[in-house]
């Protein structure tokens, strides 16, 4: 995808409205980092097993008129931007999904296709009903072998039942160097103004050279190009600062609401550096989806009205719904580069500026993206409230 559609924009901003929800309901010192686009395959996933009005709410708040683009943009996102770059020398991108189905049942042969040659998923069958715990301790293990043992569990303890019918997970793991690399050697204990108005010391990486800045009104925009491979891909690290130092909420809420904002508000060139500090930070994140899901209007997969039907293949199908879904994601940036992972399951159970010379002191709480640019898709969304010590 040299450029992202109008398809893949409307799909980036489906994202961003969780973005929001999620961001905007944390505390004052909670760091969040996940990847709304995992999220949405998911319900693409589901989408795709689905039949009647839930179907139709679906494909009304993912902006698509049919399963079948919505297979194709799914496909066409996980073969080019997921698919990994480590062997032409860009970011190792590890990708995987996975379809974990109780032995009493069968996925549909029409699903089963949509889960082997679009979603390119591995489907298990297990033992839901006498062995849940087993099957929790076997879901998590998948995560934790396809993430390189970064994300060691998705499903919390007890989070699976023996109600539960059917799983869907994917996972995403990303580790990029920088296309310039900081010096370690610069790197400097400062202080991080929180949102409470107190103070931390953490270490700052620092730079005099050139980089990719634009002030906008209220806000300034760092971009942290990652090592570029031998194909088209351009993967970046965004660092969106508010201006005021308790000003990341009110940036939040404007970058989450104004359709294609992230789009329009990018620096596109270079400018001399006079003070660049960017805190080092390592943040793990968690959390189930289901309610920020429904405030966004997607209710139905979730309710007793729920038509899975097209699922699997027995009168079951009509029975089931989406529970929960399970999401967590990491993410560290230090002088080489950044390194994220992020994971989600879906149970499914029973019915029941300018160019002079430029500061940009990340001194306080920020947005972030990680992006692939010649597409738009952004992989990772997150907000640093306290740069937590490696």
């Amino acid at each position: 995808m040299d450029q992202m559609d109008e398809r893949g924009l409307s799909h980036n901003n489906v994202a961003l409205g969780l973005s929001k929800s999620l961001l905007l309901s944390q505390t004052e010192t909670s760091n969040v980092v996940f990847s709304p686009m995992l999220i949405e395959l998911l319900l693409n996933l589901i989408a795709a097993g689905s039949k009647g009005t839930t179907l139709e709410q679906l494909l009304l708040l993912l902006k698509s008129e049919t399963t079948k683009e919505l297979c194709t943009f799914s496909n066409k996102l996980i073969s080019t931007v997921f698919a990994d770059a480590s062997a032409e020398g860009g970011p190792r991108l590890l990708f995987a999904n996975g379809v974990w189905i109780d032995k009493s049942l069968n996925l549909k042969s029409s699903f089963k296709e949509i889960v082997d040659n679009v979603f390119k998923a591995t489907s298990t069958q297990v033992d839901f009903q006498t062995q849940a715990d087993a099957v929790t301790s076997e879901v998590n293990a998948w995560a934790e072998k396809e993430m390189n043992g970064i994300i060691k569990e998705i499903l919390a303890s007890g989070s699976v039942d023996n109600t539960t019918r059917l799983i869907l997970t994917n996972a995403l793991y990303f580790k990029g160097d920088w296309k310039e690399k900081f010096d370690a050697s610069a790197t400097r204990d400062y202080d991080f103004h929180l949102l409470n108005g107190s103070t931390v010391s953490v270490p700052f990486m620092t730079s005099f050279k050139k980089h990719f800045i634009h002030a906008f009104e209220g806000f300034k925009v760092l971009g942290l190009p990652h090592k570029q491979g031998e194909d088209k891909r351009q993967f970046s690290m965004y660092i969106f600062l508010p201006n005021e130092k308790q000003g990341l909420p009110a940036l939040v809420d404007k970058a989450t609401s104004e359709h294609g904002f992230f789009d329009r508000h990018l620096p596109q060139q270079k400018v001399e550096v006079g003070d660049l500090k960017i805190p080092k930070f390592k943040i793990s994140f968690g959390f189930e989806a289901s309610e920020a899901l429904k405030r966004q209007g997607f209710v139905l997969p979730f309710s007793s009205q729920a038509d899975l039907s097209e699922m699997v293949d027995s009168s079951v199908g009509g029975n089931l719904l989406v529970s929960s879904i399970f999401h967590k994601s990491m993410l560290e940036v230090n002088e080489e580069g950044s390194e994220a992972a992020a994971a989600s399951a879906a149970d499914m159970t029973m019915k029941r500026g300018d160019t002079t010379m430029m500061d940009f002191a990340a001194d306080h709480p920020f947005l972030f993206l990680v992006r692939e640019d010649k597409s738009g898709v952004i992989l990772f969304i997150g907000q640093m409230l306290y740069p937590l010590p490696f």
